[in-house]
């Protein structure tokens, strides 16, 4: 205690990084007067925007590797004659009348993968023999009523249910389908009109109904206007109304229109960023939000022969650097917010981003990463072209992944320490702040989680498969959500409740060679019920050796008791009076691991409830089960100082 006390001194005397939330408004960094001002000019001409080769050029298709080919042609060949899946009426209301929106998913999904799958075997070959199945799918997702999800219709006046047609909304999928048959229109051309003259016109009127003409004519609150904050959606959507406009939009007055808005939409998505580049939606949506990001920059780049170049602003390189500077070991990542605590980022764009921004860590982290099959779901063409045409260096053994030492994303309030940089053995830690109102919001403010030697110790368990209670008013019946199923305290049943205004205060950072030290006070981040005055945690990291959790509070009232909350997927042994041993059960890469959990076992009992894990994307990350150790304190004082330790 003593030496916490001495250290927390040494830290007030020297050096505080304080955290108080995002950056004021900054000025137009995407639709700025000089990009505006000559957009006309600088952008190509309808008939002059070539990013690929087209299926008639075929000596362009000849660039693709053998084996890539091969690949792409063997997945498409079993979907000769498929059959496309259906879509009907009463699979659309399943998630209005249950809550299911997976089943209709699936299906919608299939069409579109389906279709990808035999346009690029076809572009690939130049055979024609996937001709006419490609023409059935264009066909199929033509006569859709809605190209989004179920899940998605709330922002139509008729509310959640089937889709009224007379009024067209811009959802992801529905952005995400218009843009894969803008490809197909691009890359097949005139040999549609080879299966009938009619096809390109019907693919031509639908986009125009169904993106082009409702983007320009409304304001959809993913695009952030007047005064929204808007996450993932934004880029994402942005990426594909973009590439909708370059490859289909003849008139170039319209074209230069639609990218201003666009632009000016993109600036809304990156006001709501601090300087840090935090992805305050976690790792795995930053595969959305920050790489959605990069999909637009990479369009307007080459749609302007690189005169339209963000690439030196220091907000954009941040966003990209966020993806690398989260990584724990192999495939863990810091997962707050509703992220999977294993990801696969996607390593080809990772890549790319990080030349065009010239860094040198972010491509050996893509590097160190499994390679796209491309043979599964592809989530997007905007993305397999790049992919196809300018791949990554071939492996490379020696490629490691940068594995910072540390890192303070100050604007978000999220700090990373390991033991030692590069590494993944010893320990590792991370922590957050912020508040309880930010986007994909779990009930987490002052929530930590601990690796050691690259295996999960203290985790946070992530978000389960999303139905519509993960994106209603009953979000924080779902015990993922919830503050007691995070590493926090509950006073007496009182946990922390959702909203901007529950959030941390007075956030403090320091580190050096031998230490980090992170602390915040969380008072505010609970409810009045909860009858708390002040509560003061510090995280401190001593490299190669322990973490330390010291939580300092003031109670209004007596409580009849205090938890403190774990959640592990360790094995749990008992190691004394006052110990706990966490043994690692999931090796992977690593070696095993075991940290000693030492307790005050004259404050606290220990309790333990089993978590047993039904949803599959839970136990993609932990398996079976968890476990939530319950330190109790009964009938606690008014004010106490305790400290919990994790030891080597």
């Amino acid at each position: 205690m003593r030496r916490a006390n001495i250290f927390s001194s040494i830290f007030i005397l020297f050096f505080f990084l304080l955290a108080e939330g995002h950056a004021a408004r900054r000025p137009a960094i995407m639709a700025n007067e000089r990009v505006l001002s000559r957009l006309d000019q600088i952008l190509v001409k309808a008939g002059d925007y070539h990013p690929f080769p087209t299926w008639a050029e075929r000596d362009g298709w000849q660039v693709v590797a053998d084996s890539v080919r091969r690949m792409h042609i063997q997945a498409a060949e079993p979907l000769i004659g498929y059959r496309w899946p259906e879509l009907p009426a009463t699979l659309f209301l399943e998630f209005k009348r249950e809550g299911n929106r997976s089943r209709y998913e699936k299906n919608h999904f299939d069409r579109r993968t389906r279709l990808a799958q035999l346009l690029l075997a076809e572009c690939l070959e130049g055979r024609r023999r996937f001709l006419d199945d490609i023409c059935n799918g264009i066909w199929a997702i033509c006569e859709e009523s809605f190209w989004g999800v179920p899940a998605h219709m709330s922002a139509q006046k008729a509310g959640v249910g089937l889709p009224d047609v007379s009024e067209p909304i811009v959802d992801l999928f529905a952005a995400e389908t218009a843009s894969l048959m803008a490809w197909t229109h691009y890359l097949l051309g005139a040999e549609l009109d080879s299966v009938s003259p009619l096809l390109r016109p019907r693919m031509e009127k639908e986009i125009q109904r169904r993106l082009l003409e409702p983007c320009r004519s409304r304001d959809f609150g993913w695009m952030g206007f007047p005064d929204r904050t808007p996450n993932n959606w934004n880029p994402w959507i942005n990426s594909n109304w973009l590439a909708c406009v370059l490859l289909m939009e003849k008139n170039q007055e319209q074209r230069v229109q639609d990218i201003a808005k666009i632009l000016r939409s993109l600036d809304r998505f990156l006001e709501g960023y601090g300087d840090d580049g935090g992805c305050d939606e976690g790792p795995s949506y930053w595969g959305r939000a920050g790489a959605s990001l990069f999909d637009n920059l990479e369009l307007l780049h080459g749609a302007s022969r690189g005169a339209i170049d963000y690439y030196s602003v220091p907000l954009i390189q941040e966003i990209g650097r966020y993806i690398y500077r989260v990584q724990i070991a192999g495939l863990y990542f810091v997962n707050f917010a509703d992220a999977p605590g294993v990801l696969t980022p996607p390593a080809e764009l990772i890549y790319r981003y990080g030349e065009r921004i010239q860094d040198p860590l972010m491509k050996n982290m893509a590097l160190s990463l499994p390679r796209s099959k491309g043979v599964g779901r592809i989530a997007s063409l905007g993305r397999e072209l790049p992919a196809l045409f300018t791949p990554m260096p071939a492996k490379d053994q020696s490629a490691q992944a940068p594995l910072v030492r540390d890192h303070f994303f100050k604007d978000l309030q999220v700090m990373v320490a390991r033991s030692q940089a590069g590494s993944a053995q010893g320990l590792y830690v991370a922590a957050k702040g912020g508040h309880n109102a930010e986007s994909h919001n779990h009930n987490d403010v002052g929530n930590f989680i601990l690796y050691q030697n690259g295996q999960p110790m203290i985790v946070d368990a992530g978000v389960g498969v999303y139905t519509a209670k993960t994106f209603s008013p009953q979000r924080y019946e779902l015990w993922t959500m919830q503050s007691a199923y995070h590493n926090l305290p509950t006073i007496d049943g009182v946990m922390q409740q959702n909203g901007r205004a529950f959030q941390a205060s007075a956030v403090k950072y320091y580190a050096n060679e031998s230490r980090v030290l992170f602390q915040l006070e969380i008072q505010a981040a609970y409810p009045t019920e909860a009858n708390l005055t002040h509560w003061l945690r510090s995280i401190e990291l001593v490299r190669n050796r322990e973490v330390i959790v010291r939580e300092q509070y003031t109670l209004s009232k007596p409580a009849k008791e205090i938890v403190l909350s774990l959640l592990t997927p360790c094995r749990i042994l008992p190691g004394g009076n006052g110990r706990l041993k966490l043994a690692s059960t999931r090796f992977g890469d690593q070696p095993p691991a075991e940290l000693t959990l030492v307790y005050d076992g004259k404050v606290f009992q220990v309790k333990t409830e089993e978590l047993v894990l039904d949803d599959p994307n839970l136990q993609a990350s932990w398996g079976d089960k968890l476990t939530r150790i319950q330190l109790v304190a009964e009938n606690p004082r008014l004010r106490a100082d305790w400290t919990v330790r994790f030891r080597e």
